[in-house]
């Protein structure tokens, strides 16, 4: 008896030590990933660190964000971002790509290839949308703003549309967008990183959660 007593306590132990792994998430991403123009602690990914820890999630994101980075800098190094303690990958691309008024396709091509690597070396896969303005006609927005839809469903994963979506939802005639920006209007202080980490995080933490 007192041997199949030890033998449930260490597999209890070895159980709980399975279930306790840290789940590794990579943030692919530009500046706004990066963290551009602000304190390391006051950053994108150290924000959605803490937004999961106080979840109880344990999880590490790896800032994998270059600042100026395009589409097609994420894919030229997406194949070193997924190291093997990888477990999940964000994507956070394409705003430069629109900054630029690149071709669309070619946007969507690069993320195409980007979450085929993720796909491939089997990691799960948040994509994350930046929504493009209309200063270079409907047809590129709706082209531009497509394409994370139409990659979302190729390759089943969620899409979190507006990067800054948490951001807008704050806004207000009280609480106006140069509240929550830096000087150059384009990236968020550290106040609007925390209202972008507050829409994104519960899509981050679901993907934190192992595959059942």
């Amino acid at each position: 008896m007192g041997q199949l007593r030890n033998l449930g306590f260490a597999l209890f132990v070895t159980v709980s030590a399975v279930n306790a792994q840290t789940v590794t998430i990579a943030a692919l991403g530009d500046s706004l990933t990066a963290g551009y123009g602000l304190a390391r602690s006051d950053g994108f990914v150290p924000q959605l660190q803490a937004w999961l820890a106080a979840q109880g999630a344990d999880v590490k994101v790896k800032n994998a964000g270059v600042s100026g980075d395009t589409t097609a800098g994420g894919r030229a190094r997406v194949a070193w971002t997924l190291t093997n303690d990888v477990d999940a990958m964000i994507v956070t691309l394409g705003g430069n790509d629109y900054l630029r008024g690149l071709d669309p396709a070619v946007s969507r091509a690069n993320l195409d290839s980007i979450l085929a690597a993720g796909q491939q070396a089997g990691v799960r896969m948040l994509l994350i949308g930046i929504v493009a303005g209309s200063n270079y006609g409907a047809q590129y927005k709706q082209q531009f703003d497509g394409m994370y839809v139409d990659l979302a469903a190729k390759y089943d994963v969620p899409l979190y549309q507006d990067f800054f979506g948490g951001l807008r939802s704050v806004i207000d005639t009280q609480n106006p967008l140069a509240t929550f920006m830096q000087a150059d209007g384009i990236h968020p202080n550290k106040q609007g990183v925390t209202a972008i980490v507050d829409g994104i995080g519960p899509f981050v933490l679901k993907l934190a959660q192992p595959a059942e």
